[in-house]
């Protein structure tokens, strides 16, 4: 199994893109993470749900998670408005990684290596040719499990 053969469509944004927007098409498509590009579509970064969820959750509770027991369920209901007139950009971590990038022809296990080194939940496929960078498609870490499990029951 190759790069290309594993790599599928999947949602991208741009670091200008609304963050509420992409939270909500995570939310929509139940993704862990999307995939960040600019605007010739070659991808800069990786921004996982985890991140924006760190994003709604207020920094004394995430230093006291006990204080999340004390804070009502209106409060907690507006936790969202944290991401209102941001733009991606602002939900990136300033220690984000660049993305996890594999060839097309890179084999199965390149990628889970790629992959588990990063610590990703996704391995954008890329070509390069004299034309620039195009984006073949992800790779996500449940897919490829699903891919290695299949062919190593066969």
């Amino acid at each position: 199994m190759r790069a290309r053969d594993l790599a599928e469509k999947y949602e991208t944004v741009s670091l200008d893109h609304d963050a509420m927007d992409a939270a909500r098409l995570m939310a929509e498509h139940r993704l862990p993470a999307l995939l960040v590009v600019d605007e010739d579509g070659v991808p800069k970064a990786i921004l996982p749900a985890s991140q924006m969820i760190k994003i709604l959750v207020p920094g004394y509770v995430i230093e006291d998670p006990t204080l999340a027991a004390v804070i009502d369920e209106n409060h907690a209901d507006r936790l969202c408005a944290a991401l209102k007139g941001r733009k991606v950009r602002d939900c990136l971590s300033k220690t984000t990684p660049p993305p996890a990038v594999a060839a097309p022809d890179d084999t199965a296990l390149e990628v889970a290596a790629l992959m588990a080194q990063a610590r990703s939940p996704l391995v954008a496929v890329v070509e390069k040719n004299k034309a620039g960078v195009r984006l073949v498609g992800v790779i996500t870490a449940s897919h490829l499990l699903e891919r290695l499990l299949a062919a190593g029951s066969a």
